[in-house]
């Protein structure tokens, strides 16, 4: 072999030497380059996960209000439409037609004071809140963190209640609404330790729910 053609094949090896050299650094660059950005994105995949997640939380949370707000102007309307059915009865008895008279009175009465409560809790930073109010008593339903209702949440809506409403605490009875384990339930808190508005949490009487026990709150 000349001296040339030595010199060029021994060139031709090196350059392709330095070619893998480069060509490998490169890889391994880019394999570390993209292998943080698919960490980057495996993170924000996450958060936006997690964000969606909350979010269809929140989404239930509202919701559950929802449905209770319909389930109580449903049950309302039902009742209107048998009272006032009973009142126009051509057999109804003038007892009759005062007893329905007076019903309805009260259920327009109940309207008022459940729309003061809820407006005057919302004013108090609750983030959202149903009111039901029967001849029984006060059902309220409120979001609450896992943890449950602070003392001074419980407080503040004790307090509410029985300055808008001539029922006592005792009479009272809190859906605690909460978002866990990736669904929606609710805890009920009967305020049966509270005689007064005190700052007590009440405890008494805890049951879970589901979302579909809405209708509870009619009861």
């Amino acid at each position: 072999m000349s001296k040339t053609k030595k010199y060029v094949t021994i060139a031709a090896v090196l350059l392709c030497i330095c070619a893998a050299v480069y060509l490998n650094w490169s890889y391994n660059n880019d394999s570390a380059a993209n292998g943080g950005l698919s960490d980057a994105e495996l993170a924000n995949a996450k958060s936006a996960e997690e964000a969606a997640a909350d979010s269809a939380l929140d989404a239930s949370v509202s919701d559950y209000f929802a449905a209770a707000r319909l389930t109580r102007q449903q049950s309302r309307d039902e009742a209107l439409e048998l009272l006032e059915a009973a009142a126009s009865s051509e057999t109804a008895s003038q007892e009759t037609i005062d007893g329905a008279m007076n019903a309805i009175s009260a259920m327009a009465n109940y309207s008022m004071m459940e729309t003061q409560i809820e407006n005057l809790l919302l004013a108090k930073n609750f983030a959202e809140c149903v009111a039901f109010i029967s001849a029984d008593g006060v059902t309220l339903a409120v979001p609450a963190p896992e943890e449950g209702l602070t003392a001074e949440d419980v407080a503040k809506i004790t307090d509410t209640i029985v300055a808008e409403t001539d029922f006592a605490a005792t009479q009272l009875r809190i859906i605690e609404v909460k978002n866990t384990s990736g669904s929606v339930g609710s805890t009920v808190s009967d305020t049966e330790s509270m005689d007064t508005a005190v700052t007590d949490e009440a405890e008494s009487d805890v049951t879970d729910d589901t979302m579909t026990d809405t209708g509870e709150m009619l009861e």
